[in-house]
């Protein structure tokens, strides 16, 4: 990570960082997963960088690296029918507040990726590109990443026809085909979704 923003904060006088993040706004199945991190003031591991451009083999070990040296992490879950009654951004803000709420650790600073939130006791900073930006929030989205990819696969195993293993519910064309084929599954995938509203207004219809 060139730019690591937090340093920034930590020179104007902020003594704890907590940063958040979310994996899984743009999926048609599966639940939304946010985690919440603090590192040590000095912390730095130079593979620590936005979940996207990090390997899954690299997330994977990352994660292991987080959570061993985190002062605290934590993450939340969303699931289907919440991202259905709330929709898909306030589910995330709903899993973002949830995992910043299971730290077991103070902090005077949030940093999230591009997200507000209705916090009033700590400063907060949504930053645009933040898991590009700031080492805690890259680490969050590692994390968050990692937790949502193994909830998928468990989905697999439920499911193997659907193959999560390897879209993890984004809408790749082999997922749409599969989706065209077996038609969705309740509680998995978002009914509110484009693809997926499509496909049962087209069953309505018939």
């Amino acid at each position: 990570m060139k730019t690591n923003l937090d340093l920034l904060y930590y020179q104007q006088g902020y003594q704890v960082i907590a940063g958040c993040d979310e994996a899984g706004r743009g999926p048609i199945a599966g639940p939304v997963v946010a985690a919440a991190v603090i590192l040590p003031k000095g912390f730095s591991h130079p593979l620590i960088n936005d979940s996207k451009q990090v390997s899954e083999i690299q997330r994977e070990a990352l994660y292991e690296v987080i959570t061993h040296h985190a002062l605290a992490w934590a993450y939340s879950v969303q699931g289907v029918d919440v991202i259905t009654q709330l929709n898909i951004l306030e589910a995330s803000r709903l899993a973002m507040m949830t995992s910043l709420k299971q730290l077991n650790h103070q902090y005077d600073l949030v940093l999230s990726d591009a997200m507000t939130l209705p916090i009033t006791d700590v400063t907060v900073v949504p930053l645009i590109h933040g898991d590009a930006l700031s080492q805690t929030i890259a680490a969050s989205s590692i994390l968050a990443k990692v937790i949502r990819d193994r909830l998928m696969i468990k989905l697999h195993q439920q499911y193997p026809h659907f193959r999560f293993d390897q879209h993890k519910g984004y809408p790749t064309a082999a997922h749409l085909a599969l989706l065209h084929t077996h038609g969705p599954i309740a509680g998995v995938h978002r009914p509110t979704f484009g693809p997926v509203k499509r496909y049962l207004q087209s069953k309505i219809k018939r």
